[in-house]
């Protein structure tokens, strides 16, 4: 059984006024089992949350750096640590 861990991805590129932060929402729910957000940052990148099984978070992530996703990404920024819970289902904010 995989272990629950947290990640936080902070995605740069034209990502906002693009839907990705819906997009994301709709791909955590897809995969299953996560917890968490996505939010627009002031500085043009998007904050990821993501807290559920290893492999889950990881797809997600290889989901965030991928042609799949709206708009443009130049890079994802990841950490990693342990889950802090508190989170109802995914959100955006």
């Amino acid at each position: 059984m995989s272990e629950d861990v947290r990640l936080v991805a902070w995605v740069r590129g034209r990502v906002q006024g693009v839907g990705f932060r819906w997009f994301t929402r709709a791909k955590a729910l897809e995969i299953g089992g996560l917890s968490g957000f996505a939010l627009n940052l002031g500085d043009g990148r998007v904050q990821v949350v993501a807290e559920g099984a290893r492999e889950s978070c990881e797809g997600l992530l290889e989901w965030l750096g991928s042609d799949d996703t709206p708009g443009s990404v130049e890079g994802v920024t990841e950490m990693w640590d342990t889950p802090r819970g508190g989170y109802e289902g995914f959100a955006i904010r």
